[in-house]
């Protein structure tokens, strides 16, 4: 069975961000989304659960859209206002069971991403 997991490093402080709020949206060959999931991210700068997992967990291009200008904002980290990131979207193409691992790793001013395990 598949699953879909993230992570959210700050890379300002160099550790976990707590506190980031997600949403993950299922897109359809028109290009619409349908939102699957919202939640935040715990002390260790994962989510509880997968975003997806078993039954729920299927091939498709997914986006996953982090809330990195409140976050900053919230941590006091030094921002232009308004945030020059503010939502940032992940969209990506889920091809096959096993695990999806989604990471973010962000600063106020740039961000990078890659399929982990």
């Amino acid at each position: 069975m598949g699953r879909l997991s993230t992570h959210v490093l700050d890379t300002v402080s160099g550790r976990p961000a707590a506190g980031v709020a997600l949403e993950l949206f299922a897109i359809d060959a028109d290009g619409n989304r349908r939102f699957i999931t919202g939640t935040v991210t715990n002390a260790d700068g994962r989510t509880d659960a997968p975003l997806m997992a078993g039954d729920d967990y299927h091939p498709g291009t997914y986006e996953i859209v982090f809330h990195m200008g409140a976050y900053f904002r919230a941590s006091g980290a030094k921002t232009a206002e308004p945030p020059f990131l503010d939502l940032v979207p992940l969209r990506f193409t889920v091809s096959e069971d096993g695990h999806y691992h989604v990471p973010l790793l962000c600063s106020p001013w740039a961000y990078s991403t890659y399929r982990g395990s």
